[in-house]
């Protein structure tokens, strides 16, 4: 451990003994330091302690609590691996005690060809203190690959209590992760949560956009077409315009060509205000007008709205993670933890 700020290096003299009867299966033998030390190890086990606080407490990185032991990063990082590894394995049970709502989403961690599930991770996080209203989330794991066998397979390497006490699972429009919860968690309902949701919105309102664009000057947007200037603007929300951009929607809205653009605004619009809604109910009860109103009765012209309220009402609501990158899905995944894990130390 560092020393006023200076790397310290112990060096022990581990004494060796000589069995002197006959009888014995080993002649020579040292002394135990199992206890210090695991076998073969450079560094201590108080050191592993050491590494995990600074990690996970302090946020430092691997390369500057390799500077204060005054060894190598890769030292540093193997260390930091297999303390957390042990960690885990000590803690997972009580980690998934009272783990009620689960959140999954997919994660590109890796961007270069050729790495560990075509560089993206499938999230897990636990969602319970979030909807209770008494903290932040926390991340339980990362499973390599975006598939329903990468939700699944974790699914079933939890026991059944743990299985048996999710009540909601919140994920995105996926359908891979819907159909791995509904079969390992029949009895949770499965929800899309606020992010996605409004993403979806927002993709369908430039859909739409992008096609009148096309009906009425027959090419793509271009700089000085009315739509393609307020493309940013229509996704902006609606108690964020300035007096200007509203002005400049107006103008845009008054065209009798861009009606659909204007409807599917307004349903984008009123996804978000009833998120926003500080009256929970009264904001599920906008949010299912909304989708009532766009999977039923839509007019011609409003392609774009008719499968977004199809598909949001088969699912919905809540979610958030975190999680820093760097290039070993192994490394990746157990810095990951000790960030975002809530690990207990």
């Amino acid at each position: 451990m560092p020393v006023v700020g200076h790397p310290l290096q112990l060096r022990v003299r581990v004494p060796r003994y000589r069995c002197v009867h006959d009888s014995c299966a080993r002649e020579i033998f040292a002394h135990g330091t199992s206890t210090l030390a695991r076998p073969g190890a450079s560094t201590t086990r108080r050191c592993g302690e050491y590494v995990l606080r600074r990690l996970a407490i302090d946020k430092a990185t691997v390369a500057a609590v390799a500077r204060e032991l005054g060894r190598s990063w890769d030292t540093v990082n193997t260390v930091a691996v297999s303390a957390t590894e042990a960690l885990l394995l000590g803690a997972d049970p009580a980690r998934l005690d009272g783990v009620t709502v689960i959140g999954v989403d997919e994660h590109k961690w890796a961007h270069v060809f050729g790495a560990d599930g075509d560089g993206f991770v499938t999230v897990i996080t636990d969602l319970t203190a979030v909807v209770a209203g008494q903290g932040p989330a926390r991340l339980l794991d990362l499973v390599p690959g975006r598939s329903a066998t990468a939700l699944r397979t974790w699914l079933q390497g939890r026991d059944q209590t743990f299985r048996d006490g999710v009540r909601v699972v919140a994920m995105d429009g996926f359908g891979g992760y819907k159909s791995a919860a509904t079969e390992e968690l029949p009895d949770a309902v499965t929800v899309m949560d606020p992010f996605h949701v409004v993403a979806l919105a927002g993709h369908k309102l430039d859909l739409c956009r992008q096609r009148v664009q096309q009906d009425t000057c027959g090419h793509r947007g271009r700089s000085g077409d009315p739509l393609y200037r307020v493309r940013r603007t229509l996704r902006t929300r609606l108690g964020l315009l300035t007096d200007k951009q509203k002005i400049r929607l107006e103008a845009v809205f008054a065209g009798e060509e861009h009606v659909a653009v204007e409807v599917t605004w307004w349903a984008y619009q009123q996804i978000i205000a009833s998120y926003a809604d500080q009256d929970r109910r009264r904001g599920k009860t906008a949010l299912a007008t909304v989708i009532d109103r766009c999977r039923t009765g839509l007019p011609a012209g409003l392609g774009e709205l008719a499968p977004l309220g199809r598909t949001l009402h088969r699912r919905l609501e809540a979610l958030r993670r975190n999680a820093l990158g760097i290039r070993n899905l192994i490394n990746y995944r157990i810095r990951s933890l000790l960030h975002c894990g809530a690990l207990a130390l």
